[in-house]
């Protein structure tokens, strides 16, 4: 998720004879690029042809900040309300950040799943005067759960965390999800969404192309700016990634281009709003070592 800058260089040129001399550096080129898909870069202020935000000044080198994490009560009961603070501190001085840019009409994406990866949520903290976000949440069955946080920092770059919470009692060891890989056609609140992978069998490293089918497509509608969103976790909770179409036009094809990290199954979640219901559903790709 990280931006990058592009810097012109001149590389030193040698002919048959002697080195030709290499030209002084010119000035630091300065490129804009998307906060969500950092390979969607121009040379001057536009929006992403993926997701359509603003493209922004590129950053050279992404830095990590640091999340904190109040939790109460304290004991995470399964089942009953909780109150859950993040707060967001500067990776150098440790000071709390106070300032947010806005990314797909909110400040703070948060998506809880458990350790089965049969939960899921989207949620949006509300920020608060001394820039923290609080969110109330309900953790429906004993278990670990984990916490994929979801923000960009003004003046930093975009950023996603990880927390985990065990409820109260729940002493079992993690262990990775037991999944069995899931293509078949799902069926939503109010629309169904078919998955073909291209390659059929993708491979770690390398891009796949998910080609989903929303049936019916009348009355599609953005969601959080978007013709949907994507979340995929890996069975061990190691990797995560939050998409957006690199093609869709709010018709019934949709097509993700993912690069899955490692040789592990995804558990594979995508939103799409009709007719203002917002459908999640799930599918399990199973990614091959190359």
């Amino acid at each position: 998720m990280a931006s990058r800058s592009g810097i012109a260089r001149r590389d030193l040129l040698f002919g048959l004879g002697a080195p030709l001399v290499a030209q002084p550096p010119s000035e630091p080129e300065i490129w804009f690029s998307c906060p969500m898909d950092p390979e969607i870069r121009s040379r001057g202020p536009a929006r992403c042809s993926k997701c359509g935000m603003a493209l922004v000044p590129a950053v050279a080198r992404p830095e990590a900040y640091r999340l904190d994490l109040d939790v109460k009560p304290r004991s995470v009961p399964a089942g009953r309300p909780l109150r859950l603070t993040f707060r967001v501190r500067h990776p150098k001085t440790g000071e709390l950040v106070r300032q947010f840019e806005e990314v797909h009409e909110r400040l703070f994406h948060q998506f809880v799943v458990n350790h089965t990866l049969e939960f899921f949520a989207h949620e949006h903290p509300e920020i608060q005067r001394d820039g923290s976000f609080v969110l109330p949440l309900v953790l429906p069955a004993p278990g670990i759960y984990r916490l994929v946080s979801d923000f960009y920092p003004a003046g930093g770059t975009p950023q996603m965390l990880f927390k985990t919470l065990a409820t109260r009692g729940y002493a079992v060891p993690f262990r990775p999800a037991l999944l069995a890989p899931d293509l078949a056609e799902k069926t939503g609140a109010n629309l169904t969404i078919g998955l073909r992978l291209e390659p059929a069998l993708p491979f770690a490293g390398k891009q796949t192309r998910l080609r989903f089918r929303v049936h019916p497509a009348d009355r599609l509608e953005l969601f959080l700016g978007a013709w949907a969103h994507l979340l995929a976790v890996s069975d061990d909770w190691i990797d995560a990634v939050h998409a957006h179409p690199a093609l869709a036009e709010g018709r019934e094809d949709m097509q993700f281009n993912l690069i899955f990290p490692r040789a592990r199954r995804y558990r594979v979640w995508i939103q799409a709003q009709r007719a203002g219901v917002v459908n999640t559903v799930a599918f399990t790709v199973p990614v091959a070592r190359l």
